[in-house]
């Protein structure tokens, strides 16, 4: 492995505690409880295979999937809807997202958008007062009026069409299973729940569903009979299951009755998109990304391009040096999403501009290591902080060579806290990602631009970066994250710890992460700070903030005929599993 400069880690198991320790350093970076005793342990090995996800029940559906013979486009959907039931504050059929697949039988990249849309009555206005400013009263990311139509089960079901292999009713099963008969709630997810309380007291079907046993939800399974029951039509009837029908009925019933705004022909004209994925080269690797409405891969790609002009093993992995050139990079990009990103059927998104040669190179050029230029020097901004990270991805590769990357979410945790009364379908608050007004951010601190603002049918701007890189035309490896805004940034760091540090899947993961979003004037570092890169910092002049981690790298490595799979340890449910008949 290519020098680290002392900040390799150590992991240290032991029966009760899990703590990880930069090497040189007695201060621990992070330490969980044994509550929170991580699901993986070690690294998964297998020759046929590989799944990992952020709820150990899916992975081993997914795995389950596979060894029935079905291929990795089958173990996704399975997943899918198996999240929408064990991981109820990010897994859904109430969202959307987005899905980067290479399919080894055609040699090609795919990737659909599923992501929601705004309802044919939303307007650019619906949350401002009539003076013109800013509704304060959290319509647009609580309650019924904050929704978007869901796009989960019509981006699977278009997937299966033209991927699928095993019969659709048979990739739904698990997750009827789990909902009819419930399952363990882990001690991570009985905090949540805890948590989430008075999110999830408000609505009386969602009460009934998430808080019945508040506020000890040890030793209990959380069973949804309604969500089952809604699997169960969905199951029998695809697509038309969930946009036709009775259940589309009843979620039309309930907007109109509660101020949402999703009818039934939103619902019965909703449409995914196929879309070209972005493709692009970093010292000899193929990375392919999403493109827009998701912001992830555009910038990922830009800032690729801007760091190829840097030794960046020379400066040394998490050095202040390091960090200051991430923190610059970030911000020129950061910057460039809040203008120029947005729904590519509604608006001109300059991919080629922003991810060129000439404008990268020119970006270099202003960035000096040992100094740093103020956000308002980059782009005029405000920053309201009030900060939300989940979503939730998945990765799946098969012993054919086919690989999905996959994310999709609610948009903050538990969506907008409303359940469709009669479903148990837990809808999304992605409404809040367009722009609701100039100037003023939404809730993961992102300003926007004309670019994003609502408009009837149009789909948010998105962070979510599922992405798959590619080496010699077989697989290197997989990546994407939860994290709101901080998703672009992780899954940048995955994807440089791998290539130019030559880690391997367990360090990669473990290396803490940083994050400048450009707004607000402040450098995120994951759980510790050293003095070294303290001192350092604070003499460029950064505003460092120490954080807890807020990102799950799901991450699937392939070498020498082997999948290597590891769950995040930041999220301790997560898990990966390849003993697919090996």
């Amino acid at each position: 492995m290519k020098q680290l400069h002392n900040k390799n880690y150590l992991v240290i198991l032991a029966s009760f505690f899990l703590v990880t320790y930069e090497i040189g350093s007695t201060e621990p970076i992070y330490s969980i409880s044994k509550k929170y005793e991580p699901a993986q342990k070690k690294i998964s090995y297998s020759k046929n295979g590989m799944v990992t996800t952020q709820h150990f029940i899916a992975t081993k559906v997914g795995e389950k999937i596979l060894s029935k013979g079905g291929n990795a486009y089958d173990a996704s959907i399975a997943i899918a809807f198996t999240l929408a039931v064990v991981l109820p504050r990010a897994g859904n059929i109430g969202g959307g997202g987005f899905m980067v697949m290479y399919d080894n039988e055609t040699m090609q990249p795919y990737s659909i958008d599923y992501r929601e849309k705004a309802p044919e009555k939303s307007h650019r206005d619906m949350y401002l007062n009539e003076d013109g400013s800013f509704n304060t009263q959290r319509l647009s990311t609580f309650g019924y009026l904050s929704s978007g139509v869901p796009g989960t089960v019509a981006g699977l079901w278009e997937v299966h069409k033209k991927f699928g292999s095993l019969p659709w009713s048979s990739l739904l099963e698990d997750a009827i299973y789990y909902a009819e008969n419930g399952f363990e709630i882990t001690p991570y997810m009985n905090d949540v729940l805890v948590r989430y309380n008075q999110k999830l007291s408000f609505y009386a079907e969602t009460k009934e569903i998430f808080q019945k046993d508040y506020p000890d939800f040890a030793n209990k399974k959380l069973i949804q009979k309604d969500l089952a029951k809604t699997l169960e039509i969905i199951a029998q009837n695809g697509r038309d299951g969930f946009y036709k029908g009775e259940i589309a009925k009843k979620i039309s019933a309930a907007m109109k009755k509660n101020g949402g705004l999703i009818s039934i022909n939103d619902l019965k004209n909703y449409e995914p998109v196929w879309r070209k994925p972005l493709v692009s080269n970093y010292k000899g690797n193929e990375i392919i990304t999403m493109g827009p409405p998701s912001s992830g891969g555009v910038h990922i790609i830009q800032m690729l391009k801007i760091l190829e002009n840097y030794d960046l093993n020379s400066l040394g992995h998490n050095s202040g040096p390091y960090m200051n050139l991430l923190a610059e990079v970030m911000k020129y990009a950061y910057a460039d999403r809040s203008k120029y990103l947005g729904d590519p059927d509604f608006y001109e998104v300059p991919i080629n501009k922003l991810t060129s040669k000439m404008y990268t190179k020119d970006i270099s050029k202003n960035i000096k290591i040992g100094s740093r230029k103020s956000s308002a020097e980059i782009s005029p901004g405000k920053y309201f902080d009030q900060e939300s990270h989940e979503t939730t991805h998945f990765s799946v590769a098969d012993k054919k060579g086919n690989v999905v990357s996959s994310t999709y979410t609610l948009n903050s945790t538990f969506g907008s806290g409303v359940v469709i009364k009669g479903t148990g379908i837990l809808m999304n608050n992605e409404m809040d990602d367009f722009s609701s007004a100039p100037g003023i951010p939404n809730q993961f601190g992102l300003l926007g631009a004309k670019a994003n603002e609502i408009a009837p049918f149009k789909r948010p701007l998105s962070s979510m970066t599922p992405t798959i890189v590619m080496k010699n035309n077989k697989l290197f490896f997989t990546t994407g994250s939860p994290g709101g805004a901080r998703i672009i940034s992780a899954v940048l760091q995955s994807i440089l710890n791998v290539i130019d540090f030559d880690m391997n899947l367990e360090e990669a993961t473990y290396a803490k992460r940083i994050h400048h979003q450009w707004q607000p004037e402040r450098l995120e570092i994951e759980f510790s700070i050293t003095n070294d890169q303290k001192n350092y910092l604070q003499d460029v002049g950064y505003n460092t903030k120490v954080s807890n981690p807020l990102t799950c790298i799901q991450t699937i490595m392939f070498k020498d005929g082997i999948f290597t799979g590891y769950g995040d340890f930041r999220r301790p449910d997560a898990f990966a599993s390849g003993n697919i008949n090996d």
